[in-house]
């Protein structure tokens, strides 16, 4: 049983109590942390929600009797599971309600992150759109098997379902999730420099430039909560979407600036503004031009851009 701290403990192993001497609890799931951090994420596209599913972790955790517990790992990938999938289906409605498009939630990620080219992949805004039409349950089916290769025993436990269930999920979120992510891994190379192509002709505002790196079809969505202005829905076409970026960056001219960073595992671009940032600006490539460009404006969505997020897999 832990001590007195209720608070989940943070990477040096310290909840609300401040105890310096973590005991074997603590330690295991300080030693998990960014792993179970990484699966509430991903199957909730929320750092904030992913973090209020850690401290249910955490608070869970907290009254297991370790001596039944083989593997500390496992266990806590399974609490993580089920209460992700208990506030996936709570965020299911509430999205319903949301002004305007629903964007994840971007994190600054560390370097390491775009080096596991199948993690950066993984937690592409890209990725996370398409992760957002499945079902709660393929979705944790899909994320546990293909993202963190957990058993299908494992994966039965955590959903409470059988494990022949589990295999037909499996296969079915598989092939839904096929027929919608990329068109094969976008290297960093490639999406740093379609990034870089479109930064130039954006703050130019070369029209012509900007059609030349955007796919014909390409959509951008806008998310600004009803807080912030943002398209009230998604924008298609690269002409529809080249003058409206064109005018919309003329007018900030000299009052902003475009700066480049690691979002969810890639390239991404920063809009500042006054000193602080006012947009997130992510982008989806096919083929080598941009077929989706995905602007976070959102306060409520961009506390965790002020610092890198560690995620594990």
């Amino acid at each position: 049983m832990i001590g007195t701290s209720q608070t989940a403990p943070d990477d040096r192993g310290r909840g609300s109590s401040g105890d310096e001497r973590p005991d074997l609890a603590t330690e295991a799931f300080v030693a998990h942390r960014n792993l179970l951090f990484t699966v509430a994420y991903e199957m909730l596209g929320s750092a904030a929600d992913a973090e209020d599913v850690l401290q249910e972790t955490w608070l869970r955790w907290a009254g297991v009797d370790l001596g039944t517990v083989r593997d500390h790992r496992a266990y806590l990938v399974r609490i993580t599971t089920r209460q992700a999938l208990v506030r996936l289906r709570t965020l299911g409605r509430r999205r319903e309600s949301y002004v305007g498009p629903w964007l994840p939630e971007p994190l600054l990620t560390t370097p390491d992150v775009a080096e596991d080219v199948a993690l950066a992949d993984s937690v592409s805004m890209a990725m996370l759109l398409v992760l957002e039409t499945l079902t709660p349950t393929e979705r944790a089916v899909f994320v546990l098997r293909e993202v963190f290769d957990v058993g299908y025993d494992e994966i039965a436990e955590a959903v409470d379902k059988s494990q022949a269930a589990v295999r037909q999920i499996a296969h079915r979120a598989r092939a839904h999730v096929a027929a919608r992510r990329p068109r094969g891994v976008v290297s960093a190379v490639e999406a740093r420099d379609a990034l870089e192509a479109f930064q130039r002709a954006t703050e130019t505002g070369d029209l012509q430039s900007l059609l030349d790196i955007l796919a014909p079809d390409v959509v951008l969505l806008g998310d600004g909560g009803g807080i912030r202005q943002a398209v009230p829905r998604p924008i298609v076409g690269a002409d529809k979407v080249a003058r409206l970026l064109a005018a919309g960056f003329g007018r900030l001219a000299g009052t902003a600036s475009l700066r480049p960073a690691q979002v969810n595992g890639y390239p991404a671009l920063i809009l500042w503004q006054a000193g602080e940032i006012d947009t997130v600006v992510a982008v989806r490539i096919d083929d080598g031009l941009i077929s989706g460009l995905y602007a976070v404006r959102n306060p409520e969505k961009l506390s965790h851009m002020e610092r890198a997020t560690a995620l594990r897999r």
